[in-house]
């Protein structure tokens, strides 16, 4: 059993974003792990493993538009199952 189950994936387009502060946001609020936060002041690349992907997700919809949105069970790929 993993123990953060959901890969969580999405891009973020707004206006002075901040990789860095987001990055350290998600990491002081959310439990998770593999985070990857790239990008630049008009669109960021999330990428992380946690259980509660909508908490990311709300958080990220305060920073600016959210799209390309992939959340997926790594539990059930690691069953050989669609995630």
């Amino acid at each position: 059993m993993l123990e953060f189950k959901f890969d969580t994936q999405l891009l973020i387009e707004g206006h002075d974003l901040d990789e860095d502060a987001i990055g350290d946001y998600i990491t002081e609020h959310f439990k998770g792990d593999c985070l990857l936060c790239v990008g630049d002041d008009e669109l960021i690349k999330i990428h992380f493993h946690t259980n509660e992907p909508w908490l990311v997700l709300a958080y990220a919809s305060t920073l600016g538009e959210i799209y390309d949105i992939v959340v997926e069970n790594m539990e059930r790929q690691e069953q050989g199952l669609h995630g």
